[in-house]
């Protein structure tokens, strides 16, 4: 089937209409803003073809509010738990409370290649546990003291980075302070990041102080002993969730492309201070890294494009897209590496898409996924009615316009009541979002598939990638659970009665 903009893009205005009558009038006029269909805006040529385009104007990064049950994170979700949490060789202090760092400990799967506790140690939790006496004496002693036990007890680890809490902002810790004096004794890197949770509207905020603090303490702090080559990338903007960005890696130096470091997933100290030398920033997770590329662009000269890795239209698309920056050489290699895969790509296909075409899909996460997945379900023959982003901005959105089709559903920050009653109405095939929302669409009896972090599958990136993402949508959808019970509105009167 197919989007059709005439019939389901007026359902679906008369089922964003449906829903704000539900709310004040006050409100009710704000949530309008934030929720809309793709609309037509013009063509444009991409790869010699002519492509319709669509946009999806609404209203993103706003301020919550309160009450609705926003899907939203903080700022220091969006540093620790992003940005910096993956980088492996340094310590990660949720520095307050020790709730906030027991909640974002190990919980996105960033996967990576060390001996944990003593050269890595992204699984662990570390935090100055605040108490009473802290919060109204200040903990800049404790967290000297902290630093001081870390760097006894994990004399391997590269550095110690500072997340703050929401109660460092508000007592007012010195920790760029503490930072100096203890980077000074230890004459290792220590980073203070000021990612307090009330800081800015969601966890993107967070990303932005990642990146400044990565340009701050991070960039032109020590001599860095690399012989740059001509064929140099940084990888930008890939947690390896599942092993995304190992899966990216391999296409990127089978094409002849030397990967300086993966930020942030598997990533060394050492990946993020020579990056300043690579000749390219290949940038997935545009959201939460385009900050520190614009500065590399800026300070170093150092071009950056973003690219998608998942299905293999998107993956031929960025590698060619790749390649024509470094010249004819590079440029072969990537067309022989699409002729390698192909035969891969054909066999996923023929065995997948006549299972999964047809079927409907409706995404709503975070970073780069709304969009870049899309075209992911397309080569499956599958259908996006759908999407919107969690803490988007408005060139996310500017972005996703071209990867939707006109009609498409769009909803931003979207309430838990808007989602509910968006797919109870759509009814899609498959619902694709975060593990808050996971059960309550299960329970309407409708397939789900946790994008955050592939469900504890992956990787998604790449053709490897594409084969497991096709097998685990068929396993969702396909599953013979589904047809394993009737809603007790659909039951036989009899049956219902007797079940009472």
């Amino acid at each position: 089937m197919s989007l059709d903009y005439e019939n389901d893009g007026i359902f679906h205005e008369k089922l964003i209409e449906e829903v704000l009558s539900q709310y004040p009038d006050k409100f009710g006029k704000r949530r309008r803003k934030h929720l809309s269909i793709a609309k037509p805006a013009g063509e444009d040529e991409v790869a010699g073809e002519v492509q319709q385009l669509t946009e999806c104007d609404v209203k993103s990064n706003i301020k919550s509010v309160p009450g609705v049950m926003t899907i939203r994170g903080c700022a220091y979700a969006g540093s620790k738990g992003v940005v910096w949490g993956p980088v492996k060789d340094m310590v990660h202090i949720s520095h307050g409370p020790v709730g906030c760092g027991q909640y974002s400990w190990s919980q996105r799967r960033n996967y990576y290649i060390g001996n944990t506790g003593i050269d890595t140690f992204v699984t662990m939790q570390f935090t100055s546990d605040f108490q009473e006496r802290d919060i109204v004496f200040g903990g800049d002693k404790k967290l000297d003291k902290v630093i001081n036990e870390i760097n006894e007890l994990f004399p391997l680890a590269n550095g110690v980075t500072i997340q703050s809490e929401c109660p460092i902002g508000l007592i007012g810790d010195d920790i760029e302070a503490v930072a100096k004096k203890k980077a000074k004794e230890s004459g290792k890197t220590v980073v203070p990041v000021r990612c307090e949770g009330f800081r800015g509207v969601s966890q993107s905020l967070g990303h932005h102080i990642a990146n400044d603090a990565i340009r701050d303490w991070v960039f032109d702090k020590k001599e860095i002993e690399w012989e740059a080559g001509p064929y140099d990338v940084n990888v930008i903007g890939d947690y390896n969730i599942g092993g995304d960005a190992w899966a990216s890696r391999i296409l990127l130096e089978e094409m002849g492309l030397r990967v300086v470091g993966n930020w942030s997933g598997d990533a060394t100290l050492a990946d993020i201070e020579r990056a300043p030398k690579a000749k390219l920033n290949l940038i997935h997770c545009y959201r939460s890294m385009n900050y520190i590329c614009r500065h590399m662009e800026e300070k170093y000269g150092i071009a950056w494009m973003e690219y998608n890795f998942f299905g293999p239209s998107q993956i031929e698309a960025s590698l060619r897209k790749i390649a024509k920056h470094f010249g004819p050489e590079i440029e072969a290699k990537a067309e022989a590496v699409i002729a390698k895969y192909r035969p891969l790509v054909d066999a996923v296909i023929a065995r997948f898409k006549p299972r999964l075409a047809g079927k409907t899909v409706m995404l709503y996460v975070g970073g780069l996924r709304p969009r870049h997945v899309i075209n992911a379900y397309e080569d499956l023959g599958m259908e996006i009615v759908g999407t919107g982003y969690e803490f988007g901005h408005n060139d996310d959105y500017q972005r996703t316009g071209h990867y939707v089709k006109k009609g498409t559903l769009i909803y931003d920050d979207v309430t838990g009541y808007e989602l509910e009653k968006f797919v109870e109405k759509v009814r899609p095939d498959l619902v694709g979002s975060g593990v808050k929302e996971k059960y309550p669409v299960q329970k309407m009896g409708i397939p789900f598939r946790q994008m955050h972090s592939w469900d504890y599958s992956g990787p998604y990136h790449g053709y490897d990638g594409f084969a497991i993402f096709a097998r685990d949508m068929d396993l969702a959808i396909n599953n013979p659970v589904w047809d394993l019970f009737d809603a007790p509105w659909l039951k036989p009167e009899s049956l219902a009665v007797a079940a009472e």
